[in-house]
């Protein structure tokens, strides 16, 4: 109770602000009540928080079992459909971030969201991973304030770091979320392995990805990197996992390895092959358009795709290497050196 009293100002000085008559409070966990409920007040929303702990007194297994979650669901499912009311059912998930609790949860319900967001940071992510109505995998982007969650309506300036003070082993990317563009800062530090056997960390990038690219720029480029430790993260935590980030990490690794800063105006997309290629990306045009928005003035690109001139400088390149050559300088910058 303490803490509804808390949250009441939030809720009242919202942009659409909901007062006591509005809202509807019934601390329940017994289902055949809360159908009663519902069909009695017929809300227009209905949140239920959580399927986990109602039950039907009916089935003698515990709340949470997977005999209580699908009846109890369908039984939600029948109500809401019969009286026209909007639903929102509250899951937990475990610990490899699925859904707790049986398959069928997922079947039955319309839309599937994740509330994602790293305890540390101040954003967090509203992703939808199942969709009847409308695309999937698309996100929403919201940051933590004192008043609660606020959406983010350019997400890029949140995931972009500060472009005046670029450092060694430092990219640029666009990365894609459904069918939203995010430009993302992607930093790379390589040194030399201080405990025997190289030490390999990341955080928002996909690891295996890592692994993979540190074994080609060895391999196809002479890179000498398997006696070093190498932590790559993208700025602010997001989740990097898609292949189009391939070409900005490898990039910010050979420019950390190199002690050279890539021109913060540019922007790197492209997916790398076990043979050092460059292979083409979705989306690109997309992906262009959003960095050409935030000020970008070049782009190096998969060799073979024909984007549409948004007054980019375009750099298409076949192999890694020629994206290496392109984007980082053979010598360090000069204090004269404009960026």
């Amino acid at each position: 109770t303490e803490q509804l009293k808390n949250r009441q100002p939030k809720v009242e000085s919202a942009a659409t602000p909901i007062t006591e008559q509005d809202l509807y409070l019934l601390p329940e966990t017994d289902l055949e009540v809360i159908l009663r409920e519902l069909e009695s007040l017929k809300p227009q929303l209905a949140v239920i928080d959580s399927i986990q702990t109602v039950y039907f007194s009916s089935l003698t297994s515990a709340p949470g079992s997977v005999a209580q979650v699908r009846e109890c669901t369908s039984a939600l499912m029948q109500v809401a459909k019969r009286e026209n009311i909007t639903l929102l059912i509250v899951g937990h998930v475990t610990k490899d971030g699925g859904i707790a609790g049986p398959r069928v949860l997922e079947h039955l319900v319309d839309t599937v969201l994740y509330f994602e967001g790293d305890r540390f940071a101040s954003h967090r992510l509203l992703r939808s991973m199942k969709n009847r109505f409308g695309a999937t995998h698309e996100i929403g982007v919201f940051e933590m304030v004192a008043h609660g969650l606020k959406e983010v309506s350019n997400p890029s300036e949140l995931f972009l770091g500060n472009r005046d003070d670029f450092s060694p082993g430092t990219s640029t990317v666009v990365a894609l979320e459904g069918t939203r563009p995010i430009v993302v800062e992607i930093q790379a530090l390589v040194s030399p392995a201080s405990y025997g056997s190289a030490r390999r960390a990341t955080t928002g990038v996909d690891s295996s990805r890592l692994l993979q690219i540190l074994a080609v720029l060895e391999k196809r480029v002479g890179i000498p990197l398997s006696k070093l430790d190498a932590y790559v993260a993208s700025v602010g935590g997001l989740k990097v996992e898609e292949p189009a980030a391939d070409l900005g990490i490898a990039i910010a690794i050979v420019a950390s390895f190199r002690d050279r800063v890539v021109d913060p105006r540019t922007i790197l997309i492209g997916e790398i092959g076990l043979g050092g290629q460059v292979r083409p990306v979705s989306q690109l045009e997309l992906r262009l358009r959003e960095a050409a928005k935030l000020g970008f003035k070049r782009a190096i690109i998969p060799k073979g795709q024909s984007p549409a001139d948004l007054g980019l400088q375009i750099i298409p390149v076949s192999k890694v290497i020629d994206a290496i050559i392109a984007s980082i300088p053979a010598q360090p910058p000069t204090m004269n050196d404009e960026f």
